[in-house]
């Protein structure tokens, strides 16, 4: 067998950690490991006590060990829903803090990098955020890079967006220690169709769009992109036409056209996406999710949140509470 250095991976998973992001990064690093004919990577399931995990899918899972400040990986990546955190916060932060130090390669997937921001072992570097998350994101780390790339790496941090860009991430560790025909033997045992590198942007659903597979026109596009700029400060439709040297009418036709919407009620709607990431994956009081999507008090918000989604934030919240499984974090109401 060929020498080769064994790449120790931790998997640090939480109660309603999402298990497609567990399995899309395990099932390429086997298959590697099996191409090549050699264990180029070994991996252990952590939990904060260690014990039974239960997934989001619930299917639970058996963690080996407890996650200790002195574990002998190379990696660890950090798999959890957006709530989650450590029943005992000083000592897990302090446990990631000091794998960090001793120059262990911190990461996350999906969810997972919101306790991997709070730990504050990842500092002034950029991270993969899933669009789903974005606002909750940014509402909680105002000051970070969130990028919406499918994955982000420095030397020191591996961040993906979801269980796809998981796996594009295993293929990027497969690579960088074995090499790309591996790596794209691995892809083609899996049919995964491509492997996308960094600079990759995440594919995000339009708002009730026609299902044409075709991209935003451009005058389109750069509307949505002043509409999405800063929602606590609301553009008219007006404003952006002086942005974008057309007409209002020019804008209402271009998009209807595109979306089968006005741009008002596409403002409103993408304003509306913004408030329920908020509602689910943050601690944030509604009031304060209103003001941060552009309105003056809660009541409009309650309003068209019913319109959009058929229930009040409030209820939302309280719906997402009764689907978290034991150890998450219960979401205020109000």
């Amino acid at each position: 067998m060929i020498e080769h250095k064994t790449i120790s991976i931790g998997f640090l998973i939480f109660p309603g950690f999402p298990m497609a992001c567990l399995t899309s990064m395990i099932e390429p690093l086997r298959a590697a490991n099996e191409i090549a004919g050699l264990e180029a990577f070994s991996w252990v399931l952590l939990s904060e006590q260690g014990g039974r995990v239960m997934s989001s899918a619930s299917v639970v899972f058996e963690a080996a060990q407890a996650l200790t400040s002195d574990l002998p990986l190379d990696v660890l990546i950090v798999l959890s829903s957006p709530t989650a955190q450590f029943i005992n916060e000083r000592s897990g932060n302090g446990a990631l803090r000091s794998l960090g130090r001793h120059g262990v390669i911190l990461g996350s997937v999906s969810g997972g990098v919101f306790p991997l921001m709070r730990s504050g072992v990842v500092k002034e570097q950029p991270v993969s955020v899933h669009w789903c998350y974005e606002a909750a994101f940014k509402a909680e780390f105002p000051s970070v890079q969130a990028m919406s790339d499918v994955i982000v790496t420095t030397a020191t941090c591996y961040t993906a967006s979801g269980a796809a860009a998981a796996f594009d991430l295993a293929l990027r560790m497969i690579e960088e220690s074995l090499q790309a025909e591996v790596a794209h033997e691995v892809a083609c045992w899996f049919q995964h169709p491509l492997m996308r590198g960094e600079g990759v942007q995440q594919l995000v659903p339009r708002t009730q769009m026609p299902d044409t597979g075709a991209q935003l026109p451009d005058l389109v596009a750069r509307c949505v992109a002043l509409f999405t700029a800063d929602f606590e400060t609301p553009i008219s439709v007006a404003d952006v036409a002086k942005e974008t040297g057309v007409s209002p009418r020019q804008i209402e036709r271009a998009f209807k056209k595109a979306t089968g919407q006005s741009p008002s009620h596409y403002y409103r709607a993408i304003r509306m996406q913004a408030a329920r990431q908020l509602v689910m994956y943050s601690k944030t009081r509604i009031a304060d999710i209103a003001a941060s999507v552009g309105y003056a008090s809660a009541g409009p918000l309650e309003t068209h949140y019913r319109a959009a989604f058929g229930c009040s934030p409030h209820e939302d919240r309280e719906r997402i509470n009764q689907f978290r499984v034991k150890g998450n974090v219960p979401l205020p109401s109000s």
